[in-house]
């Protein structure tokens, strides 16, 4: 059902609970699984949390990747930059992902708040079906 995952990440406590979901998923359904960070040019607005570093992007990814391979699922990695909601829809249609899983708070939520969160414009903008892990 679900033949391609995508698991956007950050430094997170709710991405990292997520990562469990995921496995399960991916297990269930023999999905094939990618990862992807976006690194977030600072633009004035972004706030202290933002990750910008293109070397914390990849060594998150690479943990990530290791956190998976110790439960025997192999993991893609992508890097892009970018606004985040806007690169996880474009690389979910580029990858032709059948499910996002993501948690329900990242690092990139705004000062206006929920309502302008990255997962509540993924949600919005998606192509496919996205699974939010509270």
């Amino acid at each position: 059902m679900f033949k391609t995952v995508l698991f956007p990440i950050d430094q997170s406590r709710e991405s990292r609970q997520a990562a469990e979901t995921v496995a399960d998923v991916v297990k269930v359904h023999g999905s094939r699984l990618f990862l992807l960070s976006v690194v977030e040019a600072p633009d004035g607005e972004a706030g202290t949390n933002v990750m910008t570093s293109p070397e914390a992007i990849a060594e998150l990814l690479e943990s990530a990747k290791a956190i998976f391979t110790q439960q025997g699922i192999e993991a893609e990695t992508i890097e892009r930059e970018g606004k985040p909601a806007f690169i996880i829809c474009d690389v979910a249609d580029e990858i032709e992902a059948d499910l996002i899983i993501m948690g329900c708070r990242g690092l990139g939520l705004t000062d206006e708040g929920a309502s302008d969160s990255v997962t509540n414009r993924v949600i919005n903008l998606s192509p496919c079906p996205v699974l939010i892990v509270p």
